[in-house]
């Protein structure tokens, strides 16, 4: 059976990421050591070189924090020094796996990237039937899209190699959740590898069982 994928990038912004981010203690050390953007970025321009769609999605709240939910455990600090406020750097994909000028980047207000947001319209207008899941946390955004696309009939893929949260243990818990709804795959197998390491083409990636 063939498939029409696309690259989804979750998460991956300054604030999370970047050592000069203010939401580093969430899983930067786990983003680094298990070499999360160095993944993410190989995927990315495996993607990019085989007509795989690559669509970034950020987490964010309008100035003022209008919406903001103030009752949320996990996104309590955001208002604290106006942290995850959109079209700031905090917010913006962090630069190892930037998108292209093509590329459309969609803005969330809560875990689940479909929630309140144009992001399945986009991947329908791309005719695509399988998502490839890339980004932090394994344990929220992850999770979430994979179950969320799984009841709107996307195949998904989660690519371990290139996500992370706070650490290996969670990470594994998660994956054994996301096992339920999702496949669990690395770069390499979603993205094809040729024999000298480089990826494969488009129709080796379509034709994919």
């Amino acid at each position: 059976m063939t498939r029409r994928p696309a690259l989804l990038v979750l998460d991956l912004i300054n604030e999370v990421a970047h050592p000069e981010g203010r939401y580093t203690d969430v899983c930067l050390g786990q983003i680094e050591s298990r070499g999360v953007l160095e993944h993410a970025r190989r995927a990315v321009e495996r993607a990019r070189r085989t007509g795989v769609p690559v669509v970034y999605v950020v987490v964010g709240f309008s100035p003022g924090l209008a919406d903001w939910p103030p009752t949320s455990p996990l996104f309590t600090e955001a208002a604290d020094g106006d942290r995850l406020i959109l079209g700031t750097w905090g917010t913006e994909v962090h630069e190892a796996v930037k998108p292209a000028a093509d590329e459309p980047v969609v803005a969330k207000r809560r875990v689940n990237p479909f929630l309140g947001t144009h992001l399945e319209l986009i991947l329908r207008s791309y005719g695509v039937d399988t998502l490839l899941l890339t980004g932090v946390t394994t344990d929220l955004v992850i999770l979430s899209t994979a179950r969320e696309a799984h009841d709107r009939d996307f195949r998904v893929e989660v690519l371990e190699d290139a996500t992370a949260t706070s650490g290996p243990e969670l990470h594994e818990a998660a994956l054994t959740l996301i096992r339920r709804t999702a496949e669990v795959t690395t770069v390499d197998e979603a993205l094809g590898r040729t024999e000298d390491g480089t990826a494969g083409t488009a129709d080796d990636i379509e034709g994919k069982a």
